[in-house]
């Protein structure tokens, strides 16, 4: 559909909301939302008072004299996103988006609210200490590699591993969940990735519904169900000083599993749950897309010709700064891959392949087909998730 100077527009059903820098506009039938300044939304308002693209431009120009105003770029952009119903009375076809399928709304806001108050964060922070406190005080309890092997046996060690990390990762994403469904916000939860790790992602999208001040205790929710759990494991230890070597070599793989996802949660070069509340506090939203822009345009070979993030004024020295700290993190994950995990994986294949020539009579045999099929479970898994992602783009 073509649009001219004087065209007269009528924008879908849109919720707008002041935010830390600039303002939120929510497509209220889709769910989607989009960061806008506030020449943007003066536009808006304009164009739903039935202005001409012409009058709006000229109106602007004159309030926003120091700010480049293209009201027909605009308008095409907002043709772009789905946010035009109508122009000059004819409605747009818009192409069909499928709305997001969030739920759980049986869980109950009051029970979010339990876990999620002043003082259920005064708890948590408290454990923190206490977690910190026990590690300095029994460096022994401290996580090591040599955790992960509880039993004798490759054939105990693997499903024992992938059971716990299962049952702590929806711990932790549970979290995030009860957080949202506190602040009566529907959500999912799905299987995503991060560069090559394979992660369960609790869909977070309506937070946006929410004013600044309250996303991070949604972000952080998960970290505080990992410190929960941290603690329960190390005074475990403490209390059950003599216990049975299974039990506490089970605690030992909670620490261990628990420990490494909270220090992953540093990892701000990828989308963890500390880089969301950094683009929240900073308030420069898109900050990994923003940065990746800025790499490519340092490295030639990387350029695209694809539709680049919008910077707004004030944000690129938030952007250069974390672009460093992302190029430099993915080259060193990179590293950590090549140089540590994958010898050590083609070491643990050393050491089984020969249990397949040993018949199915005999645990070596078995060792090797279980841990086979672990590796196996975690490529489709990964798989699942570069395939959903690359496809819905």
């Amino acid at each position: 559909m073509n649009l001219t100077l004087h065209s007269r527009l009528l924008l879908v059903p849109v919720n707008i909301r002041k935010d830390k820098k600039h303002y939120i506009v929510e497509d209220i039938a889709l769910g989607e939302f989009y960061e806008m300044p506030r020449v943007c939304i003066d536009a808006i308002h304009l164009i739903n008072n039935g202005w001409s693209i012409e009058e709006i431009e000229r109106v602007l120009k004159d309030n926003y004299p120091n700010d480049e105003v293209d009201m027909l770029d605009f308008a095409e952009q907002l043709l772009i996103m789905g946010l035009i119903g109508e122009v000059d009375g004819v409605k747009v076809e818009l192409k069909e988006k499928k709305k997001k399928d969030l739920g759980l709304f049986w869980i109950s806001p009051k029970i979010g609210e339990f876990f999620f108050n002043k003082a259920a964060y005064l708890v948590y922070f408290t454990l923190l200490l206490v977690n910190v406190f026990i590690l300095l005080s029994h460096p022994s309890l401290f996580p090591h590699y040599k955790d992960l092997f509880v039993f004798d046996l490759m054939i105990l060690n693997i499903p024992t591993w992938m059971g716990i990390t299962i049952i702590l990762v929806f711990i932790h994403e549970f979290g995030h969940i009860l957080a949202m469904r506190a602040q009566n916000l529907p959500t999912k939860l799905e299987v995503g990735h991060r560069l090559i790790l394979v992660v369960l992602e609790t869909d977070m999208s309506s937070v946006w519904k929410l004013p600044s001040n309250k996303r991070n205790v949604l972000f952080l929710a998960g970290l505080c169900f990992d410190t929960l759990i941290l603690s329960c494991a190390l005074i475990s230890h403490l209390i059950f000083i003599n216990g049975s070597e299974i039990f506490l070599g089970v605690m030992n793989v909670v620490v261990l599993d628990t420990f490494i996802r909270m220090v992953y949660q540093g990892f701000i070069y990828m989308k963890t749950d500390l880089y969301y509340v950094i683009e929240n506090v900073s308030g420069c939203y898109n900050l990994m897309e923003n940065a990746q822009q800025a790499i490519r345009k340092k490295l030639s070979f990387l350029n695209s010709p694809s539709m680049q993030e919008v910077v707004f004024e004030g944000e690129k020295r938030i952007v250069f700064f974390y672009s460093i700290f992302y190029f430099v993190g993915v080259i060193l994950t990179v590293s950590i891959y090549t140089f540590f995990y994958v010898p050590q994986l083609l070491f643990a294949w050393k050491r089984i392949l020969p249990g397949f020539s040993q018949g199915p009579s005999s645990l070596p045999f078995w060792d090797a087909i279980l841990f086979t099929l672990q590796i196996l479970s975690g490529l489709l898994l990964l798989l699942y998730s570069w395939r959903k992602k690359y496809t819905q783009r």
